[in-house]
């Protein structure tokens, strides 16, 4: 997932707010991990993915690296090594903090998919003062920047193997080959941009886009604010 220019709702939001609504949805989904909790946030996230104007579908799509991980933790921890084969009742509530956290994702998701990288750069910055702050945001924008490429970099590589019949080899030498070119495409990537920032005189505190807040904000500012008192009062 990466952002795509558009004219939807978050997208004309400040980031500032949509990193609220994230704060709040979080706080929400951990204190009332629980099916009726779980059924009214996944309306709200499907909520925030259509003002985002963001198929479901595609984040699915974008996380399917992820939900295999979030579906084995309740199977490992209902699996039993003999009759009844599976506990239910042992597997309920690691499969709600998965679904839980996939919730998350797909929030998280809507707000990458809206905000440009320096936008959220100048929005961490303002949250946290100082060198700290400058440090976040830099991190923040490597990562958003960087992750994209490499996760481009692994397709094309797998692209590539299937293209030379790879995928007739056995799993672990899939595996192998996939990683390994994965690590040395991330390396050389790295170097790459240690000597683009030094080229650029790397500073840590860039000219960065103006945030502004704007009726829709302070709408949205106000509504995740009571997300969170509700979540934590009842």
């Amino acid at each position: 997932m990466r952002y795509e220019p558009g004219d939807s709702v978050l997208h004309a939001l400040d980031p500032r707010s949509k990193l609220a609504v994230q704060v709040a949805f979080a706080v929400a989904a951990f204190a009332h991990t629980t099916p009726r909790g779980l059924g009214a946030l996944t309306a709200l996230a499907l909520g925030v993915l259509a003002a985002a104007r963001l198929s479901p579908v595609a984040v699915v799509s974008d996380l399917r690296v992820v939900l295999p991980f979030l579906v084995l933790a309740p199977l490992v921890e209902g699996a039993r090594l003999g009759a009844p084969w599976f506990d239910v009742a042992a597997a309920r509530f690691p499969a709600l903090a998965a679904y839980r956290v996939f919730l998350v994702l797909l929030v998280s998701a809507a707000y990458v998919h809206t905000t440009r990288t320096r936008q959220s750069r100048a929005a961490v910055q303002w949250l946290v003062p100082g060198r700290v702050g400058q440090l976040l945001g830099m991190g923040v924008a490597l990562v958003f920047r960087f992750v994209p490429v490499l996760l481009d970099d692994v397709r094309r590589s797998r692209a590539a193997m299937r293209a030379r019949l790879g995928s007739e080899r056995p799993l672990r030498d899939r595996m192998r080959l996939v990683a390994t070119s994965g690590l040395n495409r991330a390396f050389a990537r790295a170097d790459a941009l240690a000597v683009a920032l030094q080229a650029r005189c790397f500073a840590y505190n860039p000219t960065l886009p103006p945030l502004s807040y704007g009726r829709g904000d302070w709408v949205v500012t106000v509504a995740s604010l009571a997300l969170v008192v509700v979540a934590l009062a009842v």
